[in-house]
């Protein structure tokens, strides 16, 4: 009965001790906090002089002390491998260790030497040992069986309490890393320039994963090559490297085969091509991920360790998911710099075609009085007898003036090349291609775009190169007539001319600014030639191509304007 009894006590002493050790760790949600608490509570549990908590890195596999208690500061720095000292083995067997004498076990490895007892059980996290838990003592067989079972009791709770510590702390670094995730997303989707674009995803790269370096290779226009674009943290050495090819190179793996590869040293492997680059940067582990857009590699992001460090799943999945909106940023910076492009070119041949009306309109007026000129010569009948050096005068010019005339003719047949070349036309599209191609400059000029396209529009028979040199000369010219920013509409409907017609007879397609608007004058010879302007700079030739092009389309062009009222261009094209 005594016996019972002091079985009872102990019993209730230990649940007592253990509920109150549960109140303690189960105060903080800091997984090193929780374990300095476990430790501090089962060295005074157990009368021990020492304890440490030492956990297995993932990372290298060595035992690290996670939390010390009464252990010099120079502990912090052992190191051992799994099966190496007593809390080695305990590792390694996963069962408990209680030595009452460690001079007579030669398993122990000395980290104060005053400690004659050591008691050692492992920490067990869903059935798999990631740690042990250790009480040391200044006295020969300090701990009992009852210290044995209090302490495994104790491990068993601590255990769950550092799963949870570890599930809240990988929960708040997951929400973290996305947190950073998205704000990287938004400042590289910010950014238009091809180069810009590449150095910001490496360098959020380096910060996202809290590596040391990181490079952003491309593959060139052959896709035999990949090219270093873009690195941050990178050396002299590592900038020099020649490019790599994609058949050959560990990288190139990364490409052909569509899938993140890691290594844990670059400095030992075999794979890696540039040991001495590696070496001589310290580069040590590895993380490359694809590039992928629509499905096809375009290059690869890495980042590199200085120290040598395993690459989880998460970590992995985080540079996967910045991989894909670099993709994208990529692609979004090269369609920006196709646009410029696209746009210039178009300036170009709005140019060109300029060039060859006016030469049309110069050539029409030089024929005029070149055609008088000739039936006055030929009028005057100007017969020298020979020898009369007038002669040779009367010849040259006759021969000036047909050279003249075949210089004139020419440049008409060049003017007339300029004829549309009729092809069906979606005018919609044609309008959201030119959005796309001014969008830019329209929100630098801080100019409201608004659209009333007509879903229902009718297909024309047009040229689509001279309707988009028209309708953007009506858009640059009402960007320019609003310096200080405004608003732009652009409209699209069929209707009926006359209004009893069976179906649509034409399209009409508006302009609207909200600039400083036109004075009668102005309104009045907007569209009379290519020889003079209604604007106080530029050539004046916008407007005039547009009426030559929406006449050679059989159209109608009517402008609408007061001053400070704005101006609408209605162009009116046939079904």
């Amino acid at each position: 009965m005594t016996d019972e009894l002091a079985e009872l006590k102990a019993r209730y002493e230990r649940l007592n001790l253990l509920y109150q050790v549960s109140n303690v760790i189960h105060s903080t949600l800091d997984s090193k906090q929780a374990l300095e608490l476990i430790l501090g509570e089962a060295v005074r549990l157990m009368r021990a002089a020492s304890g440490s908590v030492v956990l297995i890195n993932p990372t290298n596999g060595y035992l690290e002390i996670e939390a010390a208690h009464g252990l010099p500061s120079s502990a912090a720095d052992l190191r051992l491998r799994i099966g190496e000292g007593i809390t080695g083995w305990v590792a390694r067997t996963g069962k408990p260790a209680r030595v009452g004498d460690v001079a007579q076990d030669p398993r122990y490895v000395v980290a104060r030497r005053s400690v004659r007892s050591e008691l050692a059980v492992p920490l067990e996290v869903n059935n798999q040992i990631r740690g042990v838990l250790n009480v040391d003592a200044d006295r020969v067989d300090a701990f009992s069986e009852a210290d044995q079972r209090l302490l495994e009791d104790l491990a068993l709770q601590a255990a769950k309490v550092i799963h949870n510590t570890w599930l809240y702390e990988q929960l708040r670094l997951k929400a973290r890393l996305f947190e950073s995730l998205v704000s990287v997303g938004q400042t590289i989707n910010s950014t238009l320039s091809l180069d810009d674009a590449l150095q910001v995803i490496t360098r959020e790269a380096c910060q996202l994963m809290s590596t040391k370096m990181g490079s952003l290779l491309l593959l060139d226009d052959t896709r035999e090559w990949l090219d270093l674009r873009a690195s941050y943290g990178a050396g002299e050495a590592y900038l020099r490297k020649p490019r790599l090819s994609v058949a050959d190179s560990l990288l190139g793996i990364v490409v052909r085969r569509k899938k993140p590869l890691q290594l844990e040293n670059v400095q030992t492997s075999s794979r890696y091509q540039s040991l001495e680059v590696a070496r001589q940067e310290g580069l040590v582990s590895l993380l490359s991920v694809p590039l992928l857009f629509s499905s096809e590699a375009i290059g690869a992001l890495s980042v590199y360790t200085g120290e040598p460090h395993s690459f989880s799943n998460e970590e992995i999945r985080i540079l996967s998911a910045l991989a894909e909106l670099s993709a994208l940023a990529i692609e979004k910076a090269r369609l920006y710099e196709r646009v410029v492009d696209m746009e210039e070119q178009l300036r170009q041949n709005e140019k060109l075609s300029a060039l060859g009306l006016l030469a049309a309109e110069v050539a029409h007026e030089i024929r005029n009085p070149l055609t008088v000129m000739k039936m006055l010569y030929h009028s005057l009948n100007l017969e020298f007898p020979p020898g009369d050096p007038r002669a040779k005068d009367a010849r040259v010019m006759r021969e000036k003036m047909d050279h003249l005339n075949r210089i004139v003719e020419q440049i008409l047949d060049f003017a007339r090349s300029t004829e549309p070349r009729l092809s069906p036309v979606h005018l919609n599209q044609l309008l959201d291609d030119l959005v796309l191609l001014t969008r830019h400059k329209l929100k630098n000029q801080n100019i409201q775009l608004v659209r009333k396209l007509a879903a229902d529009l009718p297909v024309i028979r047009a040229d689509a190169n001279q309707l988009e040199q028209a309708f953007l000369n009506l858009m640059l010219n009402a960007v320019e007539a609003m310096p200080a920013g405004g608003k732009l509409t652009l409209g699209s409907r069929a209707v009926r001319w006359p209004a009893q017609a069976p179906d649509w007879t034409h399209v009409l397609v508006e302009f609207k600014d909200t600039g400083g608007g036109m004075s009668e004058e102005q309104r009045r010879r907007a569209f009379t030639s290519l020889l003079s302007t209604t604007k106080q700079k530029g050539t004046g030739l916008g407007l005039a191509i547009v009426a030559r092009v929406v006449e050679t389309h059989r159209g109608k062009v009517k402008i609408r304007s007061r001053l400070g009222r704005g101006t609408t261009l209605t162009i009116a094209l046939p079904v």
